[in-house]
């Protein structure tokens, strides 16, 4: 058979065996071919494919809300319009004074600051009238008073209350008496600390940290290492101690008088004041 005859029927079998789908015309015409088979005969011969999934629609823009009505504002009360005027008036003023220090500069200011004090001076002297004819808001009428008068009321009764509560503390509470026999500040407590003791019927328990003794206290009980627990690091020292309970709670250092002692006692043992008073939750032991 001539060649001019065999390849034409060549060329019709080589494309007889490519895919339909691997020829396509495009507008320009021309033939593009699909990949060839073995860039990917891992399809095989017989196969099915899941058709692939369309594109989502593209979703619709929300439409722009609908302009509402405009918020009113609320026009200002004209003594704020007034006071707000004035205090950027000030400030101007105070900054170009200062800026420009002339005499007439200055003067405009504090005739301007003068002007502002004596109108809180009239303020403040209508809210004096205004808290004596209303006990509620008279600052004065509660907690400490400020009349000497008042306040020596105030301070007895508030001792008589402190007396009573410091007598009840003394049927389950101790005071521990922290303290070195060469200690001058420890002899000089130690009488108040006696007297206090016999007043109140709060019983005194005297730790030497040296052995030694002190007057009023001449047979202390020795440290077994309980100052050490407390971190006593300075006597005179005294704890208020509930022995069964197993709480104990710092009253102070150094020399008290009888009324610190009381005030001390009184708040350590308040119930408000258990949450905030440093204490010490571990039972106490003294041999």
């Amino acid at each position: 058979m001539p060649l001019h005859s065999i390849a034409p029927a060549l060329l019709c079998c080589l494309l007889a065996l490519l895919p339909a789908a691997a020829l396509s015309q495009d507008p320009g015409h021309r033939l593009t071919a699909a990949p060839a088979y073995w860039s990917d005969n891992w399809r095989g011969w017989h196969f099915y494919e899941d058709p692939q999934d369309e594109p989502a629609a593209a979703k619709a823009a929300p439409a722009p809300p609908k302009p509402g009505p405009e918020p009113v504002a609320t026009p200002k009360a004209p003594e704020l319009v007034q006071f707000e005027q004035l205090q950027k008036k000030l400030e101007e003023t105070r900054h170009i004074a200062i800026m420009r220090p002339t005499e007439a500069n200055v003067r405009r200011y504090m005739e301007l600051e003068s002007r502002v004090v004596g109108q809180a001076s009239l303020f403040a002297d209508v809210a004096q009238r205004v808290a004596w004819a209303t006990p509620e808001l008279d600052p004065t009428l509660h907690g400490r008073p400020v009349n000497a008068k008042a306040l020596e009321v105030y301070e007895q009764d508030q001792m008589q209350g402190r007396t009573r509560s410091i007598a009840q503390l003394g049927r389950d509470h101790v005071l521990f008496f922290f303290f070195r026999s060469d200690c001058p500040y420890c002899h000089a407590f130690a009488p108040t600390l006696g007297a206090f003791q016999a007043r109140y019927g709060i019983a005194v328990v005297p730790i030497s940290l040296d052995g030694g003794g002190i007057p009023g206290f001449p047979a202390p009980r020795p440290d077994n290492g309980i100052a050490r627990t407390l971190q006593v690091t300075q006597v005179p020292a005294v704890f208020l101690a509930q022995p069964f309970a197993g709480k104990i709670a710092p009253i102070g250092f150094g020399v008290l008088s009888e009324s610190q002692l009381i005030e001390r006692i009184a708040l350590a043992a308040a119930p408000v004041a258990q949450a905030t008073v440093p204490n010490r939750p571990q039972p106490v032991t003294l041999r």
